[in-house]
């Protein structure tokens, strides 16, 4: 038992590692879901979404605190799924959310440029012109929203266990890959790691249950007990703590909660 997150480009294959190794596995794959999912939360129209996929800035200033309810819907939305463990997922941001999970193998999957435009020639039937500035661009903007709304460079392969390029290996040879790869001990689910996993799920429910009251809200839950940290006038603790109270206890898991007011610095 184990999750498997794949980040990927366009035209890659990616999909494809994806999918057969769900099916090797018998594992559940997903992708689109769980932006859908925060999407319908956050109250964006899919079509807007996929605008804002490729110009995620532009699109989420438009909301007052967009990339805090946006981060807090998605990172809550994608670790509900993946609590069922035995999970591919390979959308945006998988692997930003899961470094300190131990078993979730996180897996990069590259391919020359010029294999990408031959195929998205043959698939949109367009130039090789056409497809390399479609390309380029898209590989541009994937980067820059990574960076926009999370922080991070999705070409950073420090993010990743393992790189693979498609180029001497095809498909198949991937999946063999990762299945060799997935079977070592250290990416088996265990009782510690799944409890990590829970911990992080509780936290992100309980930041997601804040975000439109407290964008700024941080929790870091632990069987149960959860420990909001939320920027306010320390006049207000009082009025504040109840409110949190009141918000945090309607999610599922949550035991107890602890609130503690940081006072305002100047950058507030």
């Amino acid at each position: 038992m184990s999750i498997v997150t794949i980040s990927r480009g366009s035209y890659s294959r990616g999909r494809e590692v994806a999918e057969k190794l769900a099916a090797e596995l018998c594992y559940e794959c997903l992708s689109r879901e769980i932006i859908l999912e925060a999407s319908e939360q956050f109250n964006i129209p899919e079509i807007k979404l996929v605008r804002a996929i490729h110009d995620a800035p532009s699109v989420l200033d438009r909301f007052t605190y967009g990339r805090e309810k946006y981060i807090a819907f998605f990172r809550a939305a994608l670790l509900k799924r993946l609590q069922k463990d035995n999970v591919i997922y390979h959308g945006l941001a998988g692997h930003a959310f899961l470094q300190q999970i131990p078993h979730v193998l996180k897996v990069r999957i590259i391919a020359n440029l010029d294999d990408r435009i031959r195929e998205e020639m043959k698939r949109e039937n367009i130039s090789a012109d056409q497809a390399r500035h479609i390309l380029v661009k898209d590989d541009a903007e994937r980067r820059r929203w990574s960076l926009a709304l999370y922080g991070l460079d999705t070409w950073d392969q420090r993010f990743y266990d393992i790189t693979l390029h498609l180029e001497t290996m095809d498909v198949d040879d991937a999946v063999s890959v990762i299945l060799h790869v997935l079977a070592r001990p250290c990416f088996q689910t265990t009782l510690q790691s799944r409890e990590l996993l829970d911990d992080l799920c509780l936290s992100a429910q309980v930041e997601a249950a804040l975000v439109r009251d407290f964008p700024k809200a941080t929790a870091d839950a632990g069987k149960g007990v959860v420990y909001v940290s939320i920027r306010g006038s320390l006049v207000d603790e009082k009025t504040i703590s109840a409110k949190v109270n009141r918000m945090a206890e309607k999610v599922a898991g949550v035991k107890k909660i602890h609130v503690n007011i940081v006072a305002h610095s100047i950058e507030d």
